[in-house]
């Protein structure tokens, strides 16, 4: 479709039956760092970043994707050659993680967290926390998250311009105010009929419409970010609504 650019998305530890029998498109974080290079490389790919999404707001688990998992992410990256290991919050799935209080979800995200900063840190890769959660959409949440876990120079932000607009955020605004903190944006626009959900559920995977047709504001987040952020990823369903998305960055001035 003419894309050089992806990322590392699906992954898992260990070995998955799925991946051996041909069935399901994902890496292992115990992959050979440079097999993983060279799988994208036969198709011309060149990889922007690892993504490391996992759930910090239940109790750990060997079950849940977690602080370990973060950690062969950031180890998977270095070993690509790759600046960028993406990771956020996500939704609880317990009765226990869903009664935590506003300070209790902090706590918890960053105690998670530590370890894996400061791993990423040692290693020279960034680690970027995405809007996508509780914790993490609201400016004010992230605000304190990135203040909590110090580390400045290694601990970035991955904007989702439509899971901060889910989560009850302007994600122009969010760009404004954290300007130079966000190293990697993941495009989507949000359909209007989703307007009643907002402030109600915290993210989605995919946006089913193409960049300007719906309510998010994707030329205000990308007039606010002035062209400092150097890879960016269209998380849009549909090869039509991909493309048209695509033409629609570049119409705004992006390469």
């Amino acid at each position: 479709m003419g894309f050089d650019y992806a990322d590392v998305t699906d992954n898992h530890p260990g070995g998955l039956l799925g991946r051996e029998f041909g069935f399901s498109a994902t890496v292992s974080l115990d992959d050979n760092p440079a097999a993983v290079s060279e799988q994208f490389e036969r198709h011309g790919l060149t990889v922007t970043s690892v993504c490391a999404h996992a759930n910090l707001l239940d109790p750990a688990a060997p079950s849940r994707y977690g602080t370990d998992e973060i950690m062969k992410a950031i180890r998977l990256a270095d070993g690509m050659g790759v600046d960028h290991v993406i990771t956020t919050e996500g939704d609880p799935t317990t009765e226990w993680g869903e009664a935590l209080s506003r300070e209790e979800q902090l706590f918890t995200t960053a105690e998670k967290l530590y370890e894996p900063v400061r791993l990423a840190d040692a290693l020279d890769v960034e680690l970027l926390i995405e809007t996508h959660g509780a914790v993490t959409d609201p400016i004010d949440g992230m605000e304190a998250l990135l203040e909590r876990l110090e580390y400045p120079d290694t601990v970035g932000i991955s904007l989702d311009t439509g899971n901060a607009w889910l989560g009850g955020a302007d994600p122009a605004e969010f760009a404004r105010t954290f300007d130079d903190r966000i190293k990697h944006v993941h495009w989507k626009d949000i359909p209007e009929d989703w307007a009643d959900q907002r402030g109600e559920i915290y993210g989605c995977g995919m946006s089913p419409i193409p960049l300007g047709e719906g309510v998010v504001d994707i030329d205000g987040v990308y007039d606010a970010l002035e062209g400092r952020v150097e890879y960016t990823t269209l998380e849009i369903a549909g090869d039509d609504n991909l493309a048209a998305s695509r033409e629609y960055l570049r119409a705004l001035g992006a390469e």
